[in-house]
């Protein structure tokens, strides 16, 4: 079993930077997509960015282009998501998810992503 865990949350100032961790316990086709989504309190969770362990593919949601970028380390099996010039409206539960590769791409829709870690709180304030 595929498990997940997250690192690097915290309470930072409008245009602060954070960097989240995605510690993933080991690289099988079950967790071959990777993926931060974020929940905020009262709203549906929402995709922030996708990638694939093999390189090539990553998606970013328009709300944080430009701002956020994810990455992988495949010798530490480790996703991060960079969070630069952090805004209120960015604060949130964010969780780290995988799944299996679907028809050559990643799913963004966290219905169809059945491994998650425990979430790592991020608060912006202004």
């Amino acid at each position: 079993q595929v498990q997940l865990e997250e690192s690097g949350g915290g309470s930072v100032q409008t245009g602060g930077s954070l960097r989240l961790s995605c510690a993933v316990s080991a690289d099988t086709p079950s967790s071959a997509c990777r993926a931060w989504f974020r929940q905020a309190p009262g709203k549906e969770r929402e995709p922030i960015a996708t990638t694939y362990s093999g390189g090539g593919y990553t998606y970013l949601a328009d709300s944080v282009k430009g701002r956020f970028t994810i990455s992988q380390d495949n010798a530490k099996n480790t996703v991060y998501l960079q969070m630069n010039s952090l805004k209120p409206e960015d604060s949130a539960m964010y969780y780290c998810a995988a799944a299996q590769l679907y028809f050559g791409t990643c799913h963004r829709n966290w219905k169809e992503y059945n491994i998650w870690g425990q979430g790592t709180q991020v608060t912006v304030s202004s």
